[in-house]
């Protein structure tokens, strides 16, 4: 599988994700893009003062989240590929979360980080919160 298949993959996956857990008439399907690091942002920083939206934004967020650090953590051996991210033994998804928010909110005027795929947005905002020793 290639590099930009396993990233498609890994979007659909949450995608699906996404749909089983949305409530029927919570936000429009279009407040759930995953085409960029600024449309996992939106939903990622819903206040939880939005009620039912707060609670489907915040499944969205936390899956899409969890599934990039499980897949990262799952191809990432310390043998043949080298981990992007070294967070301490006990880090939380609330902390990713955070991390990832405030990365983005650093870094909100630089369109070009801002309109790449959100995975990669995700992975460099932990990446930068925890990096690994070199």
């Amino acid at each position: 599988m290639t590099k930009g298949n396993i990233w498609k993959s890994l979007t659909l996956s949450a995608c699906i994700l996404v749909g089983s857990v949305l409530p029927a008439a919570a936000l429009e399907k279009e407040d759930f893009n995953f085409h960029t690091t600024e449309d996992l942002y939106s939903l990622c920083s819903v206040p939880q003062s939005h009620g039912e939206d707060y609670v489907a934004a915040s499944y969205a967020c936390r899956g899409f989240l969890e599934a990039t650090v499980q897949y990262h953590d799952g191809v990432s051996d310390r043998k043949n590929l080298k981990r992007l991210v070294c967070y301490p033994k006990g880090t939380t998804l609330a902390e990713g979360k955070a991390a990832f928010i405030a990365w983005v909110e650093k870094n909100k005027k630089n369109t070009e980080l801002m309109n790449e795929l959100p995975v990669i947005g995700l992975v460099r905002s932990l990446a930068d919160k925890y990096p690994c020793p070199k």
